[in-house]
């Protein structure tokens, strides 16, 4: 073989093997590849990752617990989160906000010291969900006792205004150009938020979509992914307010990523113990790629988008106290599953 036809050779197979390196993993390699067990008692809800410094928030209850991701192991906690939801990050001033559902508060604290910082009161009732916009570098918390949002200022600590929604709000995400978005769990629509204003521009109907929990965003193509509670992912043009696809997900979803670099979504699907893996073909075509099974009661997530790892919350079920209530959680085994490619 000649020098010329062997170096010809090389570069085809350097082109062919080329687009491999650094790509993410298919779905259907997904499977958990860790258990960390964080144990203690109370409930739990959101979680949020800050992939500047590794750190996986889980809420707890009564507090957040702080784990290192890449060294497996929790390294803090941050206490005085009475009924905590989600956690929001503003990385531009290295602080984090929980929403304190049980006393109408927001926690402040030191993203490079996880030391508390701050307590603010005045939220509407029940905060739940948490954004961090930084557009107008403001927190917004979705009150769903109070069916509003409160918006908080980042400069001044201060509560400055709170504002009725049409229904009742669940998980939120802001497109960092001007707009938050909320599901509307009790009238199955989306919500438009002008953060410039603090007023709702908009509220468009799910369609088949009932209760709507979990909500992501492609900031890219503009496209918002609802969870549902029966069985379906609703996805919305954020501009329109068009519904442009849906797709089949697992039992009692409560929360949903976008994977932007492998242009996937992951549903977390609680009651089903799976995550519904769904690949983008474009903006407005979607198909379920791979069910990944984790375990009953894993319905809360977030992402690693470097590894493009997910994490989730669960516990073991015990015995169901009576007919239509959730189990009772054995003592002692809550864990956060790791999921991805081993």
């Amino acid at each position: 073989m000649s020098f010329a036809l062997r170096r010809l050779l090389s570069l085809a197979l350097f082109a062919c093997l080329a687009p491999c390196v650094g790509a993410s993993p298919a779905p259907s390699d997904y499977r958990v590849t860790a258990h960390l067990a964080l144990g203690g008692e109370g409930g739990w809800d959101y979680l949020s990752f800050d992939a500047a410094r590794r750190h996986l928030f889980v809420s707890r209850g009564d507090r957040v617990e702080v784990v290192d991701v890449d060294r497996g192991k929790r390294i803090a906690t941050i206490p005085g989160t009475q009924g905590v939801h989600g956690i929001a990050l503003d990385e531009a001033l290295h602080r984090g906000y929980t929403s304190n559902g049980q006393d109408a508060s927001v926690t402040v604290f030191d993203l490079d010291s996880l030391k508390v910082l701050d307590t603010l009161h005045g939220t509407g009732e029940k905060p739940d969900a948490i954004v961090y916009d930084p557009a107008s570098t403001h927190v917004l918390t979705f009150n769903g006792k109070g069916h509003s949002f409160s918006v908080l200022d980042t400069q001044s600590n201060a509560v400055v205004a709170t504002v009725p929604l049409p229904g009742k709000p669940e998980f939120a995400v802001s497109d960092g150009a001007g707009s938050v978005y909320v599901n509307l769990e009790d009238t199955a629509k989306l919500a438009k938020i002008d953060v410039h204003t603090n007023a709702v521009v908009a509220t468009w109907s799910l369609g088949s979509c009932e209760s709507p929990s979990g909500l992501a965003i492609d900031e890219k193509h503009h496209r918002l992914f609802s969870v549902c509670d029966n069985r379906l992912m609703a996805i919305t043009d954020a501009t329109s307010g068009k519904q442009v696809a849906s797709v089949p997900i697992g039992e009692g979803p409560d929360a949903v990523v976008f994977d932007e670099g492998a242009s996937m979504v992951f549903s977390s699907n609680g009651e089903s113990g799976d995550i519904t893996a769904v690949q983008q073909e474009d903006a407005d075509h979607y198909r379920v790629e791979a069910t990944i099974a984790t375990q009953p009661s894993a319905r809360t997530l977030a992402l690693d988008p470097k590894l493009h790892r997910l994490y989730l919350s669960a516990a073991q079920w015990g015995a169901a106290t009576a007919p239509g209530k959730r189990p009772s959680v054995v003592p002692g085994s809550f864990t956060v599953l790791t999921v991805g490619r081993p």
